[in-house]
């Protein structure tokens, strides 16, 4: 059984920075891709970085390109994201998941699974 628990969520200004962490057990994490994706109230829920096995590889979507970065600590198990210059359109439950897989990321992962999610508010 794979778990994945997110931390690092809360209320931020408009221009302000924020780091989630994303922590993973029960599985050989080397072996998976790793994504954040998240779900702004009242819409779906939307893919918005991944990162390969080996971190070699990293894929955003359009709306936070060079504002977001996803990194990895193989020793430590965990998945960053790190978010600089948040909106209020960055509003969102965010999620961490896992991708068996050892490919390069070019796509968004399709998850095998899913953290439980943290929120993110934005406050303008």
């Amino acid at each position: 059984q794979v778990q994945l628990v997110e931390s690092g969520g809360g209320l931020v200004q408009t221009g302000s920075s924020l780091r989630l962490s994303c922590t993973a057990s029960g599985h050989t994490f080397s072996s998976y891709a790793m994504g954040w994706f998240r779900q702004p109230p009242g819409k779906e829920r939307e893919f918005v970085a991944a990162i390969s096995w080996s971190g070699g590889s990293t894929y955003y979507a359009d709306s936070v390109k060079g504002r977001f970065t996803i990194s990895r600590d193989t020793a430590k198990r965990t998945v960053y994201l790190q978010m600089n210059n948040v909106g209020p359109e960055d509003t969102a439950a965010y999620y961490c998941a896992a991708e068996r897989s050892l490919r390069g990321v070019v796509e968004p992962i399709r998850p095998d699974y899913w953290g439980q999610g943290t929120q993110v508010t934005v406050a303008s």
